[in-house]
């Protein structure tokens, strides 16, 4: 648990001067060894109408986010910082996010104890708190607060095929 704390404290942290550079944060994630640990950061353009951002553009960020890290110290030992775009498997986490990419194949995984905690299906959006999904024709409501992880599907059915 002491790691998804340390993932909220970055996330904060970068969202809190994101706006300055016109990012977005997607996602913090702090993965890999106690002694070692990489920080990855998933930004993209924080216009949703903007095309999703570029290498250049990540490489340009890269900067500020390094800085904000340094400043918050936010683990005891050395770390590695990876910057990137969130790609075509891109996390959704905010109500925002779910209301923006409805219509896509999401995959979601929930906290709860008991019961189904994995679903596949069609994103609907969200409501009132409740993330709307289809599931093979049924209509499923998660609450955001149970949700653990939800990342869009890629669709890769296209790939290869002649027209």
């Amino acid at each position: 648990m002491a790691k998804a704390g340390t993932d909220q404290q970055v996330l904060e942290a970068l969202e809190a001067k994101a706006a300055d550079h016109s990012v977005d944060i997607v996602a913090v994630e702090v993965v890999g060894a106690t002694k070692n640990p990489c920080v990855r950061v998933y930004i993209d353009h924080a216009d949703e109408d903007a095309p999703t951002i570029s290498l250049d553009e990540v490489a340009a960020e890269t900067g500020w986010i390094g800085e904000v890290l340094d400043e918050l110290d936010p683990l005891p030992s050395a770390y590695t910082l990876e910057v990137s775009s969130p790609g075509m498997a891109r996390p959704l986490r905010r109500e925002r996010d779910f209301v923006r990419f409805a219509g896509s194949c999401v995959q979601l995984s929930t906290t709860a104890t008991e019961g189904r905690r994995k679903f596949t299906g069609a994103l609907l959006g969200c409501e009132d708190g409740k993330v709307l999904l289809d599931c093979d024709g049924e209509q499923v409501a998660i609450d955001l607060t149970e949700i653990k992880k939800c990342n869009i599907k890629p669709d890769f059915s296209a790939v290869g095929k002649k027209k």
